[in-house]
């Protein structure tokens, strides 16, 4: 409950201006952030290409030499609990904290390195500003470090289809139970 209190404080201190404000808990979603993102393959895309889906969201940087790869296998843990439909069912979004350096070239280069199924996960850019009303907003913090690697914790979330954050885990190295029963959920 208090993790939900505190998402709903800092997706009200992050609204875009013009935008409503949060009245409840019930009307908590990533999406009202409504932030302009580029893809791997340098298509404009809305924080909410997913609208209507389950997905898994985080932020990470394609040169971190150690805690992204590790989220990236731990998103793959979750996907490998899942029977095949839901599998299929499931989108991964991954949000960059590196503006800078991730250009969609870089994130590309990456998925492919990875072997990333670019059609169900999107590596995305996105400008500093909407980096940090993302990252707010997902209760990930991050700050840049004299050797421009990254200082950031990992936290996943798993959205419901209307984008409200219905679990997040800052466990790596294996699919969280808690993830699953939401990804899982009919």
């Amino acid at each position: 409950m208090m993790r939900r209190a505190l998402m709903l404080c800092l997706l009200a201190a992050c609204a875009m201006p013009g935008s409503s404000s949060l009245a409840s808990d019930r009307d908590a979603s990533l999406y009202q952030l409504h932030e302009k993102l580029l893809s791997q393959d340098g298509k404009a895309i809305d924080l909410d290409l997913y609208r209507g889906k389950p997905v898994l969201v985080t932020m990470f940087y394609a040169s971190c030499p150690a805690t992204c790869p590790l989220i990236i296998d731990t998103l793959r843990a979750v996907e490998r609990k899942l029977d095949e439909p839901k599998r299929k069912q499931l989108h991964v979004l991954l949000v960059s904290i590196d503006p800078e350096r991730d250009t969609p070239a870089a994130l590309r280069k990456l998925a492919d390195d990875r072997h990333i199924d670019t059609s169900r996960w999107t590596l995305a850019h996105a400008d500093a500003a909407a980096v940090r009303r993302i990252a707010a907003a997902l209760s990930i913090q991050y700050r840049k470090l004299p050797d421009g690697q990254f200082s950031h914790s990992a936290i996943i979330s798993a959205l419901a289809a209307d984008g409200k954050i219905m679990a997040q885990s800052a466990e790596l190295g294996h699919a969280d139970p808690e993830l699953l029963k939401v990804v899982n959920a009919p």
